[in-house]
């Protein structure tokens, strides 16, 4: 079993979620003692942390990767399964600590203890890649994905039968054969992707070079994620409607889309809670957008969710041409290279 980063929100959970985790490891190695769980790090996790419990985790066959740099041992990132096939196993790092064509490295490694047998080489790592649907992540572009700059599929080269990998949260190819994919959340984290299918990714390989076959493995959120209304927006009454409307014995959080000419109406959110007071359901969030305007090209104020999605280089757009200055592409690559430092300084 891969797990393939991100296992916690942020680099410091709490004791009752890392508790949580710890748990649901040790039930899996129960229901299936033979097999081996290799579990790296992402770019919401700790690392150093993920590593603590390194060596006790070992003694139940499970492989917690949290650190990679230039100095590290390659070997250490490579595990062979009896029988099986060889995972190799790559945590987030950021780029200036990633050692250089570091996963052509490591099947280099893997396919000379493989000459003889021929096993499956699975690769999992913890990236954004170029052309993937990022949906659900708040800020994203063609190019950065969370924080991380968008990387091609040629970097792993040619040898891996099947590339296992974490970050993005919709579940999807990520080439045309079928050895490139992201399995995404376990249930949806975002109102965005509630539309996505969230689960699992069975993948079989019987043999090196062989195709693999990958069968999703959707799970039920018990307390799902609901946009009312399902698509689009609706005003404020439709939508109230549409709220009363919701089953009362459903344990889900519920995202109001509305759209507005200015503003939500005083009191809006004391309003839609009432609403659902003896419902099972939570009122999660009021998402409220501005009707778009045909004569205004350049919006002086936002609303508070339509700000939360602006990108760095929306504002900086706006902001030159409301002096009548053309935001030229130049301009626009000296602002690409600030982000890039800016995330870089924050990894």
């Amino acid at each position: 079993m891969i797990i393939a980063g991100d296992i916690y929100d942020t680099a410091q959970p709490s004791t009752s979620v890392q508790q949580m985790f710890a748990d649901a490891i040790v039930d899996l190695r129960h229901s299936c003692s033979d097999m081996t769980i290799i579990c790296i790090a992402g770019n919401h996790d700790s690392g150093s942390k993920h590593m603590i419990f390194h060596t006790p985790w070992k003694a139940l066959n499970v492989h917690m990767i949290g650190n990679i740099n230039n100095e590290s041992n390659l070997n250490d990132y490579i595990f062979e399964i009896a029988d099986k096939g060889f995972v190799v196993a790559v945590p987030f790092a950021a780029d200036r600590f990633m050692p250089e064509d570091v996963y052509k490295k490591l099947y280099s490694i893997v396919e000379q203890k493989n000459r003889d047998k021929q096993q499956p080489v699975v690769l999992t790592a913890h990236l954004a890649m170029s052309n993937s649907d990022w949906r659900g992540h708040d800020f994203a572009t063609d190019t950065n994905i969370g924080g991380l700059n968008c990387q091609d599929a040629e970097i792993f080269g040619n040898g891996y039968d099947y590339v296992a990998l974490g970050h993005i949260h919709s579940q999807q190819d990520i080439n045309e054969e079928g050895r490139i994919c992201y399995a995404g959340t376990p249930i949806a984290v975002s109102f965005d992707e509630v539309s996505d299918g969230h689960g699992v990714l069975l993948v079989e390989c019987n043999k090196h070079g062989e195709k693999p076959t990958i069968k999703s493995l959707n799970i039920k959120n018990q307390n799902p994620l609901v946009n009312i209304p399902a698509t689009g927006t609706a005003d404020w009454d439709e939508a109230k409607k549409l709220l009363e409307e919701y089953p009362s014995d459903i344990p889900s959080f519920i995202r109001l889309n509305i759209e507005v000419d200015t503003y939500l109406p005083a009191g809006a959110n004391d309003e839609a809670q009432l609403i659902v007071k003896d419902k099972a359901c939570r009122l999660s969030v009021i998402n409220s957008t501005r009707k778009a305007s045909t004569t205004q090209k350049v919006a002086t104020s936002f609303t508070a969710s339509e700000f939360k999605k602006l990108d760095i280089m929306d504002v900086a757009k706006m902001w030159i041409e409301s002096k009548g200055e053309e935001f030229s592409n130049e301009m626009q690559q000296m602002l690409n290279e600030v982000k890039s430092r800016l995330s870089n300084n924050n990894e």
